[in-house]
């Protein structure tokens, strides 16, 4: 794989991540029980060492990582996410497994491309976080456990 390659999906996915942080920024103020608010925070987290790993992944060879702001698909993307959030915690949620779904598919893909052993360690480990995330919410929509929960902010 070309350095030009892998800095393109490299950045490709740090914006994905970064994407992902305005998103649970979003979901976050429209849900009100505690332990999911307490996750999402936790999520946004991941996300943020992702573009922080990734964009260091870059300079170390001897790219320039993306800025800390959002393309034109992540307004898009926040626009969903602030429109389905105004229904509450159940249309966060959804929003959120919308982005996460992209997300997996995103770091899936790139799994597959063949990186240097380093960084496709790096991608596996951050696709792990997605996967682990996807999850999450999936069970908390199905199970629906914002109604189930008394611990309100």
């Amino acid at each position: 794989m070309e350095t030009k390659e892998i800095f393109k999906v490299l950045n490709s996915l740090a914006h994905l991540d970064t994407d992902a942080i305005y998103t649970c920024d979003e979901a976050l103020e429209q849900i009100d029980v505690l332990s999911i608010k307490d996750q999402l925070t936790r999520f946004r987290d991941d996300h943020h060492r992702h573009v922080r790993e990734l964009s260091d992944a870059v300079r170390r060879l001897g790219g320039q990582p993306p800025s800390f702001s959002k393309d034109f698909k992540g307004f898009l993307i926040q626009g969903m996410t602030s429109a389905r959030s105004a229904t509450g915690t159940e249309g966060a949620l959804k929003a959120m497994k919308l982005n996460e779904e992209l997300t997996n598919r995103n770091y899936s893909k790139a799994i597959k491309m063949g990186f240097p052993d380093d960084l496709e360690a790096l991608i596996e480990r951050n696709y792990r976080d997605e996967q682990r995330h996807l999850a999450i919410i999936q069970q908390w929509i199905t199970t629906a456990a914002w109604e189930q929960s008394g611990a309100r902010v």
